[in-house]
């Protein structure tokens, strides 16, 4: 999910270690800053997240707010906790508001990172706090709460409920987590009517927003052939056969690739098609057989489409041009997750004055003192199409500005003082969502 390729130059000037603004922290924002750390320390990287851990964490630090918590599980285990946090409101008849979190991570490889990526190092010289999950996404949790925080202070009470789940398994596709909690009683019985997720963060001073991810796709293609000496020529070799598929792909690749090197695309809004894996040859005990041609070969593709895509134009083009039978070829499409919400309808949530939360929100950012980006599509995917699913509308956005993308990458960063710019910026969000009468 790295785009700092699309900027190099801007994201070198990010990268670079410069001067933090010489501001002294309150009280206030030095406890903010300490609670972001002592939730980074928490390891919840697969393949072992301590779960337990963020739980422990997680729900007394709510109760401290007044917050009511439930612990779900939709594994058989039991030990993939989703924790429900409620800040009721005044009119329960009208939909609540619903703040996603998730509280796994990526591993990370320490041998690569300048600080320890669990010791939450705070480097006063530039502000930045390194861990994994800075960016992705256990900043969320500690801002939404430090924001109901200065709400209550504030005196502020909600006329919408606003929950905050936090939920186990977002990075490895959801099923024991959001997947079945939309599906849950739980869940209907929230009456969510929107929800605010993850997004990704921004190289410039505009904050960024997604109002649709992209559907996640997995293509294996098989080709057979007849065996033959590795010095005879002859047509329809299972490699040759194989080829004829990647050379097809690879063109359709391209194509892609030249409308976002265009500018007039965004990555998210093109079918992106990478080969993942090849599987050939005759095994050897030094390696491969190399005077023989095998009879069979495959190769694996990882195939994300915008939802606005036509589908059925997809799955022909993959059995009429990338996998023809009359080619010896076969193939096993894998379609993880939603393709269509309920009613038949793509997974997006509409991102104009159409959809009356979609001014709230716009609102919200303006009266925060933010900008905000053209809205997109993310090219990767989140537990918001879950909640897209069921009808509900959702927003992917993360309050981070001037900060180059390091989600899953080395030395994952996040300033404290845009941090502490996203406490708040979700102030806004939240009274503004909650207050919401329509």
């Amino acid at each position: 999910m790295r785009r700092l390729g699309h900027f190099p130059l801007l994201a070198a000037v990010l990268l670079a270690v410069v001067p933090h603004p010489a501001h002294p922290l309150t009280e206030l924002e030095t406890s903010q800053i300490r609670r972001f750390q002592d939730y980074l320390r928490i390891c919840t990287a697969h393949p072992a997240p301590d779960y337990a851990g963020a739980a422990a964490f997680l729900l007394p630090y709510a109760a401290s707010l007044g917050l009511s918590s439930k612990t779900l599980h939709f594994s058989p285990c039991k030990s993939k906790p989703l924790l429900l946090l409620t800040w009721p409101g005044t009119d329960p008849s009208l939909p609540s508001i619903l703040l996603n979190s998730h509280l796994d991570s990526v591993p990370a490889e320490p041998e690569h990172w300048i600080h320890p990526p669990y010791a939450a190092h705070h480097d006063p010289a530039t502000g930045r706090v390194y861990a994994r999950g800075a960016q992705d996404d256990k900043c969320l949790p500690i801002q939404y709460l430090e924001a109901i925080r200065g709400l209550q202070a504030a005196g502020f009470a909600p006329a919408r409920t606003v929950h905050v789940s936090l939920v186990p398994d977002e990075e490895i596709g959801g099923e024991d987590g959001h997947e079945k909690f939309v599906q849950s009683e739980e869940f209907r019985a929230l009456n969510v009517g929107f929800m605010l997720d993850e997004g990704q963060a921004s190289l410039t001073d505009v904050y960024r927003v997604f109002y649709a991810d992209r559907l996640v796709w997995k293509l294996i293609v098989k080709a057979t052939g007849a065996p033959g000496h590795g010095s005879k020529l002859f047509d329809g070799a299972a490699v040759e056969n194989l080829m004829d598929c990647i050379e097809t792909v690879a063109g359709y690749r391209d194509a892609q690739f030249e409308k976002v090197k265009s500018g007039k695309y965004g990555p998210g809004e093109v079918v992106s098609v990478n080969p993942v894996y090849m599987n050939a040859g005759t095994p050897s005990p030094t390696g491969f057989v190399m005077n023989m041609q095998p009879s069979e070969a495959e190769v694996g593709f990882d195939l994300r489409l915008p939802p606005t895509e036509d589908i059925e134009q997809i799955e022909r083009r993959i059995k009429e041009e990338w996998a023809p039978a009359h080619k010896n070829l076969t193939y096993q499409l894998m379609k993880k997750g939603p393709v269509r919400d309920v009613t038949g309808r793509p997974l997006l949530t509409p991102a104009n004055e159409s959809n009356p939360w979609w001014s709230v929100f716009e609102q919200a950012i303006i009266s925060s003192g933010g900008k905000l980006a053209k809205p997109e599509i993310l090219s990767s995917t989140t537990d918001a199409r879950f909640v897209r699913q069921m009808g509900v509308p959702a927003l992917g956005f993360s309050p981070m500005i001037n900060t180059p993308i390091l989600l899953h990458d080395h030395n994952e960063f996040l300033e404290d003082k845009v941090f502490l710019g996203g406490i708040e910026v979700y102030e806004h969000l939240i009274r503004a969502l909650s207050s919401f009468k329509g």
